[in-house]
């Protein structure tokens, strides 16, 4: 029994046996006939260096000259109101009348009383020739006049207040308020914008300095007339270069005859010097902008074949689908413009023979 038992067991073992030695010759023969992958292709861009045109390109918002919300100075109730909404109006038009019949009374009542002390003071001077008169009646006389002509001027002043008018030509918003209406000091009537100049306000880095002058043109475009250009001039530059972003304040005025531009317009400025300057160019799509800055993969050739390394890079200015280099490249360097998802650092690579697809459209 015990030997039938040993000889099953034996059986067992050798037919066990026989499996997994078969099993693993195949995976032997399976791995020994696996090949590696083969590298990923990519396209390839080389940096180029350029003759560029000395101008910025940079983005800003454009701002009235001159720009509030009219107010009153005093409270009141509206008698009138003389414009309508989005009228051009100019200077010292009158725009909105406060109810002033209690004032006209009462200014009424002051100038009667100034009418009695100038005949008072009239009378005294006369006299005081004369010697009929006290020096001291004289005097107080004198002061009562002053006193009336100044209770005068001060409500003629607050009725003026009343007649609220434009302090500057412009063009009118949308009115606030309606007829009849009460006002309480300082409430917001209308808005008041003059167009016709406007400024443009932008920023650019500290290291363009050198390249801005006052009475230097500028040309923006701006999205609700894309293929219209609007020149104007610079006519500030910041005397301080922010600490925070490195960067100046720049001002440009703009004629606006036409009022197509309006404020808080964003703009797209173009700043052209008239000079060349040499410059090192990439393809756009050869950057990878991470939050610690953009970088590039440089192509680099050994025996074994074409490798990648991943090189920080400072970039500049954009034009026509190619970027500006700044540092971290030389000119003729070879750079991957297309595929740098499935990179990384070291990574062999196959160099696709034709070149990034954006320049194979110029090439067509």
């Amino acid at each position: 029994m015990i030997k039938r038992i040993l000889l099953v067991l034996l059986l067992t073992v050798l037919i066990l046996g026989a499996l997994f030695g078969t099993k693993f010759y195949q995976i032997n023969q399976a791995v020994s006939q696996m090949q590696a992958p083969p590298p990923p292709l990519v396209a390839i861009a080389e940096v180029k260096q350029e003759q560029w045109p000395a101008s910025l390109a940079t983005v800003g918002s454009l701002r009235a000259v001159a720009g509030i919300n009219i107010s009153n100075e005093v409270a009141g109730q509206i008698k009138a109101i003389h414009f309508e909404s989005g009228q051009t109006v100019k200077q010292g038009q009158l725009l909105i009348e406060l109810d002033s019949a209690t004032d006209q009374a009462e200014l009424q009542g002051l100038q009667a009383e100034q009418h009695l002390a100038q005949i008072r003071y009239q009378r005294t001077a006369q006299l005081i020739d004369k010697k009929f008169v006290s020096q001291s009646d004289y005097d107080q006389n004198k002061a009562l006049l002053e006193e009336a002509s100044a209770a005068v001027a001060s409500k003629q002043t607050l009725i003026a207040k009343k007649q609220i008018k434009a302090p500057f030509s412009g063009d009118l918003g949308i009115r606030q308020v309606d007829l009849g209406q009460y006002l309480p000091v300082g409430s917001a009537l209308i808005l008041l914008q003059k167009l016709d100049p406007i400024f443009l306000d932008f920023n650019l880095p500290e290291r363009y300095l050198s390249q801005l002058s006052l009475s230097q043109q500028v040309t923006i475009n701006v999205q609700a007339y894309p293929d219209t250009g609007f020149s104007g001039e610079i006519v500030a530059i910041s005397p301080a270069v922010e600490q925070q972003s490195r960067s100046l304040k720049v001002q440009a005025r703009l004629a606006n005859q036409d009022r197509k531009l309006h404020p808080g317009m964003f703009a797209q400025v173009q700043i052209v010097s008239g000079k060349q300057s040499a410059v090192l160019t990439v393809p756009d799509t050869a950057l990878t902008y991470n939050p610690y800055g953009e970088s590039v993969f440089l192509l680099t050739a050994s025996d074994k074949g074409f490798t990648v390394q991943n090189r920080q890079v400072q970039s500049g200015q954009s034009r026509a689908g190619r970027v500006e280099i700044i540092s971290g490249l030389n000119a003729g360097d070879k750079v991957v413009s297309a595929g740098q998802v499935k990179l990384r650092n070291g990574m062999p690579v196959a160099v696709d023979k034709l070149p990034t697809p954006g320049e194979r459209e110029v090439a067509q």
